[in-house]
């Protein structure tokens, strides 16, 4: 199932000239790109090539790049150069779980909400990643990937408008990863916010996202369409091209790391 074709001609974010260093090292160097509103991109690059830093700049979390705003107020602001345009409604899923220890799986899921029907919400949020029944549980109580069902409960109670993820899966076994990538799906399917999944994976990737970026040298050095219907196998033979791609821009062959 593909985002509506009027939701992508509406960008959800817009870089223009992005901009940060570190200690004189220029990570982003005046990147320019838009993401359309409902679109799943993931972003590839190198260990230190900059993809949490253009994350973290989309987020608001880092305050020496160029401030974030609604396409109505567009702003800038902090040591960095260019503009940021986003949602006001962004929810961001990290490697680590981040729950709160001694708040139950519930309230950690409710963590910041009001109104009369956030606990129905938040419930709800739950039974849809599989964790009905679990929501008196302390985190510590949970696997793996049942923490990471909850920290995707918590960002999608909140109704994103753009879900940003952050290597979600990187801590988890080869089986649970292969699950939440279903889950993760599924979810974007019957949500649809635009997402940005920042990861090391090639093959997660190109199974989950219809469009796959590399960031090179500060850049994006490669833009890639997955133009394959889902549901998606790793063992697809045509999928073997796109990685090939994907691994000749990130410098890599099969038979050289």
């Amino acid at each position: 199932m593909a985002p509506h074709t009027e939701q992508l001609t509406r960008p959800a974010v817009r870089l223009r000239g992005l901009t940060r260093s570190f200690g004189g090292r220029t990570v982003l160097d005046g990147i320019d790109l838009d993401l359309p509103a409902g679109q799943f991109t993931a972003l590839l690059g190198h260990s230190g090539s900059g993809k949490s830093t253009l994350l973290r700049a989309v987020a608001g979390l880092d305050h020496g790049v160029a401030g974030r705003g609604s396409p109505q107020r567009e702003r800038s602001r902090g040591l960095g150069g260019g503009q940021i345009t986003a949602p006001e409604r962004v929810s961001v899923v990290f490697q680590d779980s981040r729950l709160l220890p001694w708040r139950r799986v519930l309230d950690n899921v409710l963590l910041g909400l009001d109104g009369r029907d956030a606990e129905e919400r938040g419930r709800a949020a739950l039974a849809e990643v599989g964790l009905e029944g679990r929501e008196r549980a302390w985190p510590g109580e949970l696997s793996g990937g049942e923490a990471q069902r909850a920290a995707l409960a918590r960002s999608l109670v909140r109704e994103p408008q753009l879900l940003l993820a952050d290597e979600p899966f990187g801590a988890l076994d080869a089986l649970t990863r292969i699950r939440m990538h279903g889950l993760l799906r599924e979810l974007w399917q019957r949500h649809r916010p635009s997402v940005l999944l920042v990861t090391h994976d090639v093959d997660e990737a190109i199974v989950l996202a219809d469009r796959v970026l590399v960031l090179d040298q500060g850049r994006i050095g490669l833009d890639l369409t997955i133009d394959r219907p889902h549901p998606r196998s790793y063992r697809e033979p045509v999928l073997g091209e796109y990685r090939e791609r994907l691994l000749a821009a990130l410098g890599v062959t099969e038979d050289r790391p």
